[in-house]
């Protein structure tokens, strides 16, 4: 028995021993090195069972969630879902109604930017001088004016010249399309010949202010006189629509003409200034006649007297009962004037000068 116990004893000491000697001889060898390192590794990246099953359980939470999002999706709505989804929708109302109220008052601010301009060129507060408010925007009160009714209104500028001729001519023979086209409708003759009586003083006051920032001279004043009588011109215009009311075939007739003439003057002007002037000028003479024979039908009570328009009171400073005839009295006598003014300055270029050599009449309107 103690020989047994013995013999037991050497062979786990012998054994122990070879075991030591092949773990030393293995961990002496790269190759050993290596595998067991990577048996290592393998071993601490190898999730462990606690880790699988802290993860399991994340997924059956995350799963678990997914489920009751999905069937509370798929629920029918309680009375506490209804009642939140009704809240939400109230205040989804209330937001309505703020943003609609925001809009408002930006509609508010943009009128008010009419108002009150940070560009400091917004229009002040004028009134008449009986305290109303002035009601017009295409002219102030101080462009108003009483026209000169003492001018002579007989006039003539006889030809004498070739151009002057030429002239003189020219406008006769357009005279006689318009009397066959208006006969005796003066309201709509006038207002044919004020879109064309319109057209000269812009193109030349238009080509004198080219010139004096071309040539670098001053254009004595005839600039500002030009584009006075094209103003006066298209209040003339204003005027006549008033009373008048064109019809669509007379607008398109407007048209026409306007175009026609405005390249027609245009052309002439640049070839021929005093050629130019001396036209309208005896244009001017031709409304003059015009004008009279208006008036002339009006007493005999051939057009009615009506009351005159309100822009035509305020324009001409005419008073608060004045007239059909008041109107006309003071047109013919801004044509008058502006026959004198381009007949004036035909003759400055009939002399060899310039129009800067002469001073303007300026401030008549």
């Amino acid at each position: 028995m103690n020989q047994f116990l013995a013999r037991s004893v050497m062979r786990r000491l012998v054994n122990s021993g070879s075991n030591c000697k092949r773990c030393i001889s293995s961990l002496s060898s790269p190759s050993s090195l290596s595998s067991s390192a990577a048996t290592a590794a393998a071993e601490v990246h190898k999730p462990s069972s606690e880790s699988v099953v802290m993860m399991s359980g994340k997924r059956l939470g995350f799963s678990g969630q997914w489920w009751r999002m999905m069937s509370s999706a798929s629920e029918p709505p309680t009375k506490k879902s209804t009642s939140s989804s009704t809240t939400v929708r109230k205040e989804d109302e209330k937001g309505e109604k703020t943003s609609d109220a925001s809009v408002e008052k930006m509609e508010r601010k943009n009128d008010q930017v009419v108002v009150s301009s940070y560009w400091g060129v917004s229009r002040p507060k004028i009134t008449r001088e009986d305290g109303s408010v002035w009601p017009w925007n295409c002219f102030m009160p101080w462009e108003t004016y009483q026209a000169d009714l003492s001018i002579d209104l007989s006039k003539h500028h006889v030809p004498k010249a070739f151009l002057d001729k030429v002239a003189y001519w020219t406008v006769k023979l357009l005279r006689i399309p318009t009397d066959l086209l208006f006969k005796k409708k003066y309201g709509c003759r006038a207002m044919m010949l004020e879109t064309v009586a319109g057209v000269p003083g812009m193109v030349g006051g238009m080509l004198l202010h080219l010139r004096s920032l071309r040539k670098f001279e001053q254009s004595g004043g005839w600039i500002k006189a030009l584009l006075e009588e094209a103003e006066n011109e298209r209040m003339h215009l204003m005027t006549m629509v008033e009373l008048v009311q064109p019809k669509w075939y007379e607008r398109l007739l407007v048209l026409a003409v306007q175009g026609v003439f405005f390249n027609f003057y245009f052309v002439l002007y640049v070839l021929s200034p005093k050629l130019g002037h001396r036209i309208v000028g005896y244009l001017e003479e031709e409304a003059i006649h015009s004008y009279t024979l208006y008036l002339n039908d009006i007493d005999r009570a051939e057009i009615e007297n009506i009351p005159a328009p309100a822009i035509a009171i305020d324009y001409w400073r005419l008073p608060k009962d004045a007239t059909l005839k008041h109107v006309i009295t003071v047109i013919r006598a801004d044509e008058a004037h502006h026959r004198d003014v381009n007949h004036f300055a035909s003759d400055i270029h009939y002399q060899g000068k310039k129009l800067q050599e002469a001073a303007a009449p300026v401030g008549y309107h």
